[in-house]
């Protein structure tokens, strides 16, 4: 299966904390791990003024996750227009843009976050 991870549980994978259900996820070799440009868009603003839970390096996050076999999925204008359809759950452009590609490429979007879980649509929420 292909899954697209949002932002906080590549973060959490990078430093070696994911979660247990998000780990059987993203540890099942027969799985096709996915993230967003926007996810290391994210890290690299929230990094630059300094939020304390985005303190990796943006550039080294890319890196290793490119490293560890996980696959880039590039954002195109079809997912950019997917985002005006989106219900005003959550103003997070970020994760809105994750939810959009996810709709548009047919895949799952695993995720911890629990306003992300209120989107209709293909979601896998994993606790924390």
């Amino acid at each position: 299966m292909k899954l697209l991870v949002d932002t906080h549980l590549l973060l959490w994978a990078a430093a070696d904390k994911l979660p247990p259900d998000a780990a059987r996820y993203i540890m099942d070799m027969s799985n096709t791990i996915l993230f967003s440009p926007a996810s290391i868009w994210e890290v690299a603003i929230k990094h630059g003024i300094g939020r304390t839970d985005f303190i990796v390096d943006p550039a080294s996050l890319y890196s290793e996750l490119l490293s560890s076999g996980y696959q880039e999925l590039p954002i195109t204008g079809r997912h950019t227009l997917l985002i005006s359809g989106l219900p005003p759950l959550h103003k997070d452009p970020f994760d809105r843009i994750l939810l959009a590609q996810a709709a548009s490429e047919g895949l799952p979007l695993l995720t911890s976050d629990t306003m992300l879980s209120q989107y209709p649509g293909s979601l896998i929420f994993v606790g924390t």
